[in-house]
């Protein structure tokens, strides 16, 4: 290891019809050339048209990283208005239908949807991935194993996702729910070492059923592009502020597992079982429920779980200079996430007497409105 861990932040977001409040239609192609030309390579398409990913360059501190993902945001906010278009961080889409929306017609996704038919369309789905450097394959591989059981947690304080089709769903994070409809998805297994993955991953490659690893879509996975160890389980997220605290968490949990090669040494089918079921935990509760936790064999409020894990990782955040942003986990679960405020703010409206698609609206409203970082305009 290099000791510096750096790290870089993606994010995706919907790009909607500002008017509309829907998932957009026309002018997308225009609206992503003006982002290349004015934004170059921070900027991609995803699988779906109305998407859109960000990603900030390798940065050392989340000062640098701050800046980066506010202008990015900023700036395509900016980009869409000027195509009477908005762009929006959330997981699912408040009430875009799936069957409405269009594939991205790029080689590499025109491939991908043939081979996932259905499948591949109903991905209405947006999330943040954090990219932390881990040179070594076989110490990628390895903290992933051991990293999995903090992989839950992650997911609890990035929840933005309570909606599907103009549908409550009942989880706040359904995201991954939907997203587990596709192949190489979920935890990954417990693997015995690097040559262990690589042997995985060489045999659907020479077998044809995968271009290469890019195409293993798990929570976490050791990057094709870049030798980093990359974060994928989190919801996009709304506010600027909970992106950089889960990629804080994120980063001090990877430089602890690396210095500390006995912690979660062993996990087992059950450890990786017990994962699982704390993952559907988070989707279903977020920040308010709890997780099974092996050793005591009992269950753990959420905010104790983050309470342990935030001591666990101290030192780590002095040393990277992250404490302020790892703070910023504990008012996540103070005043709620992204999923909570979209709940209230649909309640509420309903409890005004509005109707539900209105009440959805007032939802699509806010989330643009905190993406870019501007004041709320109600139409």
């Amino acid at each position: 290891m290099s000791g510096d861990y750096k790290f870089g932040i993606e994010e995706e977001y919907f790009v909607n019809d500002a008017s509309k409040r829907d998932i957009a239609r026309g002018r997308i192609k225009e609206f992503f050339e003006a982002c290349r030309e004015k934004l170059s390579e921070d900027i991609q398409p995803e699988m779906l048209e109305p998407q859109i990913e960000i990603a900030t360059k390798p940065a050392l501190d989340f000062a640098d990283a701050r800046s980066q993902l506010t202008t990015l945001r900023s700036s395509v906010g900016a980009i869409a208005r000027d195509f009477k278009l908005s762009v929006m961080a959330s997981g699912t889409h408040p009430v875009a239908i799936w069957s409405r929306v269009r594939a991205n017609l790029q080689p590499r996704y025109g491939k991908v949807m043939h081979d996932l038919q259905m499948i591949g369309s109903r991905m209405i789905l947006c999330g943040m991935h954090v990219h932390v450097e881990v040179p070594d394959l076989a110490a990628r591989v390895d903290i992933m194993n051991r990293i999995q059981p903090y992989l839950p947690l992650l997911l609890a304080l990035s929840t933005s996702s309570p909606f599907w089709q103009s549908q409550r769903t009942g989880l706040l994070g359904y995201r991954l729910a939907a997203y587990r409809e596709l192949p190489r998805t979920g935890l990954p297994d417990l693997f015995d070492g690097a040559k262990d993955y690589q042997r995985y991953i060489d045999t659907l490659v020479e077998a044809r059923a995968i271009e290469n690893s890019s195409y293993v879509w798990w929570v976490i996975r050791p990057s094709l592009k870049h030798p980093t160890l990359e974060l994928r389980v989190a919801d996009s997220c709304t506010r600027v502020d909970d992106t950089l605290a889960i990629a804080a968490l994120y980063r001090c949990l990877v430089r602890h597992l690396d210095r500390d090669p006995k912690l979660n040494a062993g996990q087992t089918g059950a450890s990786r079982a017990i994962n699982d079921e704390n993952s559907w935990r988070a989707q279903r509760y977020g920040i308010h429920g709890s997780f099974v936790d092996e050793a005591s064999r009992s269950a753990k409020p959420v905010r104790q779980i983050l309470e342990e894990t935030l001591d666990l990782v101290a030192e780590d955040a002095k040393a990277l200079g992250c404490e302020r942003e790892l703070d910023l986990a504990r008012w996540i679960v103070a005043r709620g996430t992204s999923a909570d405020q979209q709940l209230t703010l649909y309640t509420e409206a309903l409890g005004r007497g509005l109707s539900s698609r209105d009440a959805l609206s007032g939802v699509v409203d806010w989330l643009s409105a905190e993406t870019v970082g501007e004041p709320m305009v109600r139409h």
